[in-house]
Order: C-alpha cells, then structure tokens, then sequence
C-alpha cells in the first residue's frame, strides 16, 4: 500500500472512534464513516508500520444500517461521528465500546447492560458553543472546528441542537455584518470576537460572547431581543492567546447574568460557566439511577462535585453529603445551593484537590459510606484510586465520559492492573474487596462516539 493510493476494502469492525476497520495488504487501516459488512472504496492518507488511516471515498455495498445524515456539513464539521448510522446500532456500539475498553485496557471482563437510549436523538443538546474567527480570504466565519484541528467549517445550523441555535447563528452573523468587528486569528492574534457559547435553561438562555477586548454589542442585544423571550448577555475579555474559550474577566450586559430554576427538587442557579449535562433528558436518567443506588442512611462522598448539584440531591436523601471539588467558582456556587436548598447540617462543600482531601473527608465520616465520583474525561488521580480503595466504602459509585480512562480506574480499584516500575500492567492473579453489580452505559451524546457510563461496586 502507499500513501495517496485508492483501494477497495472489507469493513470487519469498529475502531474506538467509530471508524471502520479494514484489512488490507498485511495493513490495518481505519476509515472514517463505514459500517461493518461494507465494501468501500478509500484513499490511503497515512500509513506507519501495518497501520493506515483513510478517507471514504465511496460505498460500493451500503450496510442495511446506513442512514442519510441530515446535516450538511457531517464528515467536515468535527461534532458528529454517526450520524451515518442508524440509533439502534449506534446504542450496540456503544455498549460493545464500554466493554472492549474494559476488556483491552483494564483486564476486565464483565457484562455491560445495553446502553440506555436518549429519548431525542436529534435537538438535545442545551449548549451550543461556536468559535468566530476567519478564512482563508479574511472573512469572519461562525461555526464548529474540523476534526483534529482549529480550522473552523462555517455552519447555518446544528442538527444536535434545537432551532434556536440556528437563529442564534443568524443573529451573531448580521451583529458582525453591522459593527465592522472581525473574528479572531490565532495565528497574528488580531480581530476582537472568539466564541459564543449559549446555553438554555429552562426555556432561558444565558449568552457569553467572548471577544479579545471590550466592544460595543448593543447591535447584538437587539438582535437577540427579536429571537429569545427571557436571556441574558455577558462579555467574556480573553487576550490569552491560548485555547482556553473563557477568559477571567466578566461583564454583564443585559440581564442579570444568570437565571434562577428547579430540578429534582434542588433550586439552583445557572450561569455561564455552570457545568450542566447536555442532555437534560438522559441527565435526569443518570441521577435518578445513583439515588437509587444510595441507601437513606448512608454518608456520600462526592468527589469532582463541580456546582453540587448532584450532591444536594444525596444530601436530601441521605444523612450527610460531602462535596469536593477543586474550582473555587463552583464551590461558591455549592455553597449558594446548599443555602437556598436549607441543607445546612446535610451537605458539607470542601474546595480543594480530591486527591489531597478526600483522605481526610473519609476518615472523619463515620457510619455506612457511599463514594461517588464523577471525575473529568482525563479520569482520577492515581491517588484518589489509591484513597478510594482504601476507603472500604460499601459502595463505589462511578460516572465516566470516557470508556477508556474508565478501564483504567475500574482496573486499578478491582486490582485486574498494577503497577510496575510506573506503568500498568493487567495483573494475573487479581484480589479485590468489591465485586461489579452493574455497568450502564447512557447515552448522553448522540450521533457521537461518546457516552456516559455508570459502574456500580459493591464490598464484598
């Protein structure tokens, strides 16, 4: 095989991406956007070892679980991985995903529950997050980065997102028309508006314009007045040159830069860099299923607590709740919950890193405990492993956005890995105090590779 060359091949199976898996000429290569039992034609793009990476060129023998996606630009835009499949086999996906994951990379072979589908396949998301830079010719440009880069592919609309997002696309457009603002060039770092990121809450939406200096968006308020009953804007000023969308100084606008609401019983208060799911349907799923998890009597540490808003719901459940998280922000914010909640005496919100405080809460809590740990897509510290294993807890409850650095987790704290000279290695002769009784995978994301899993350990 060599580079640039076309090629007709069998799909046999899935990459962790969702990419097809073909095997052609003692080399493996992954296709992008097939199905298993395909026969397509591709474009060898990159080759290292008996590993290739291809373009989709053609289906010659399109699978009987191909669908049309519906959105124009699905294959450039870098957000969509599936939108080729049909939802009953991106659901089987996922679910064999979970387990291979565990499988290769934790040493554990456990049985995975079918993926629990989202009841909207299409509109769910509650945020939208768009980068404002420039093309090639100079132009201002609004939309969504291709895979792998920073390059961004102009969009009108978003299929995962409601209506609104195209009418918010439309507004932010004619504001840049009227007022002569550029978008930012990462390169030269000239031109003013980066980001708008929008999120819905409750049939409110919070709107974050960032922009590399303060500007003038008075246009812009008006334009949003004509499309949203209830928002507010804020101004993000972001003169960091790095990735990061937000920078550290705020301005409200218009509105009072947050909106008041409800849900599983808890007041809160959202802004915009509250972390909420993007999936208010599946959300509710995933908490509903971890309460039910949680005895009345328990003591719940909640670590990676972010907001707290799943802490206040164990806090009224349960007799007492501790949240850590290490984002001074949010921890206000858990603090704000808790006082408009009167969890007084029931939740308890520690800042700092769960990996230098988690010992301590745990020591301190007496009576049956229940661990939950929600960490970020990078997964635990090895030492919050280490904490929680030694916990003998009765239960470990643990929420993972990625299959991958779940394996490995889930294999530290069932000891199927160990450590040798500072790597992982499956271990041969694995003994552990807790025993797996259930893993969910749920999928907050659809028409992506990405899903939400839930693992349930009991002590044995």
């Amino acid at each position: 095989m060599i580079k640039n060359g076309e090629y007709e091949g069998l799909v046999e199976g899935f990459g962790t991406d969702g990419e097809g898996i073909i095997k052609k000429e003692g080399a493996t290569v992954f296709v992008p956007f097939c199905l298993v039992g395909e026969c397509v034609r591709f474009k060898l793009l990159k080759l290292k070892g008996n590993v290739g990476y291809g373009k989709l060129l053609s289906v010659l023998s399109p699978s009987p679980q191909r669908v049309e996606p519906p959105c124009p630009v699905f294959g450039k835009c870098g957000g969509c991985d599936l939108q080729h499949m049909e939802y009953a086999a991106q659901l089987d996906f996922k679910r064999k995903s979970v387990a291979a994951a565990l499988a290769k990379i934790g040493g554990i072979e456990a049985e995975v529950s079918p993926a629990v589908p989202s009841d909207e396949i299409y509109g769910y998301r509650n945020k939208i997050s768009l980068p404002i830079g420039i093309d090639g010719a100079g132009n201002t440009i609004v939309g969504f980065y291709a895979r792998r880069t920073h390059r961004i592919v102009p969009v009108q609309a978003c299929a995962i997102h409601s209506g609104w997002a195209a009418d918010v696309i439309s507004a932010v457009n004619a504001f840049i028309g009227a007022s002569g603002l550029k978008g930012y060039d990462e390169v030269s770092g000239k031109g003013e508006l980066r980001h708008l990121v929008v999120r819905e809450v409750k049939g409110a939406f919070i709107v974050a314009l960032v922009a590399a200096k303060v500007v003038d968006a008075s246009a812009f308020i008006d334009g949003l007045k004509k499309i949203f009953g209830k928002f507010t804007l804020l101004l993000n000023i972001n003169s960091n040159p790095a990735n990061a969308i937000f920078g550290g100084e705020w301005r409200v606008l218009y509105g009072d830069g947050f909106f008041a609401a409800e849900e599983f019983g808890i007041k809160y208060s959202a802004g915009a860099n509250t972390f909420l799911q993007v999936n208010d349907g599946v959300r509710g799923k995933l908490y509903s299923r971890v309460i039910e998890e949680v005895p009345e009597n328990a003591v719940v540490v909640d670590a990676y607590s972010g907001g707290g808003m799943l802490t206040a719901m164990l806090a009224k459940k349960c007799g007492k709740a501790f949240g850590i998280e290490v984002v001074a922000e949010a921890s206000r914010c858990a603090d704000e919950l808790k006082a408009a909640n009167g969890l007084e005496g029931r939740m308890f919100n520690i800042c700092g890193k769960v990996e230098e405080k988690i010992g301590d809460v745990l020591s301190a809590s007496e009576g049956a405990r229940v661990i939950v740990c929600d960490p970020p897509r990078k997964g635990m510290e090895r030492s919050v492993v280490r904490a929680i294993a030694e916990a003998d807890a009765e239960k470990i409850i643990l929420i993972s956005c990625n299959p991958a650095t779940l394996a490995r987790d889930l294999g530290l704290l069932l000891n199927t890995l160990e450590e040798k000279d500072g790597a992982l290695v499956k271990n041969p002769s694995p003994q552990s105090r807790y025993s797996v009784t259930g893993i969910t995978p749920l999928d907050m994301f659809p028409q992506t590779k990405w899903c939400e899993t839930l693992v349930v350990l009991k002590r044995k």
